[in-house]
């Protein structure tokens, strides 16, 4: 795992980076539907680490986060992690519960269930824009939601995926509406033989 997901070429990293840009933009059509109102989302950055590097892109270890976990089936296994800034977190729930903003400090069950239908509508987008440029049918499960330090969250998904993957496919994600702007990070960590199996699918080779 750790030498396919590192010799990635830049004209896989860019394969890569379009399927984000396909998948952000199927992102913010559904969550602009949601909320009738409209939603940009951009991809400025994608990039490799290993997994115990992840919490350092939000903020390091002890930064209060919002984690949305899924696990991907199908031809391709891979797990999902989508991270946000605790304070971009109740900025989005404000907006898809129709508050002003700045309302939410904590999360109720509904709100964590709007932040659970938030993952589950990246996921969703983001696995069918895989799905059309790798004929690969790939099937999320229902979401898991934590709020807590960026470091218990990983380590409670490094128990989870044991020998599955230690190198994440970072895609950067920003939101912005009219009037503001939330970044997240959406994380794919693919099982050994994985990535190989998407990039042979898309057709791009070393």
């Amino acid at each position: 795992m750790s030498d396919e997901i590192l010799k990635l070429s830049m004209l896989q990293l860019d394969a890569l980076r379009e399927i984000g840009n396909v998948g952000a933009g199927n992102s913010a059509t559904a969550l602009s539907q949601i909320i009738n109102r409209k939603i940009d989302m951009t991809v400025p950055k994608i990039a490799i680490l290993p997994l115990g590097e992840v919490p350092d892109v939000v903020g390091g270890p002890d930064a209060m986060v919002a984690g949305v976990y899924l696990r991907v089936f199908g031809p391709a296994p891979s797990s999902i992690l989508f991270l946000l800034p605790r304070d971009s977190a109740f900025y989005l729930v404000d907006m898809l519960m129709g508050r002003e903003q700045g309302h939410t400090t904590s999360l109720n069950s509904m709100d964590e269930s709007a932040l659970m239908e938030i993952g589950n509508i990246l996921a969703g987008a983001y696995l069918n824009a895989l799905s059309h440029f790798t004929s690969l049918t790939l099937l999320p499960s229902i979401p898991a939601l934590a709020m807590d330090m960026a470091g218990a969250i990983l380590s409670v998904i490094l128990i989870q995926l044991g020998q599955m993957g230690d190198h994440a496919l970072v895609i950067e994600t920003e939101f912005t509406t009219e009037s503001d702007g939330v970044k997240g990070h959406f994380f794919l960590i693919p099982d050994p033989g994985s990535l190989n199996t998407i990039l042979a699918a898309i057709g791009v080779k070393e």
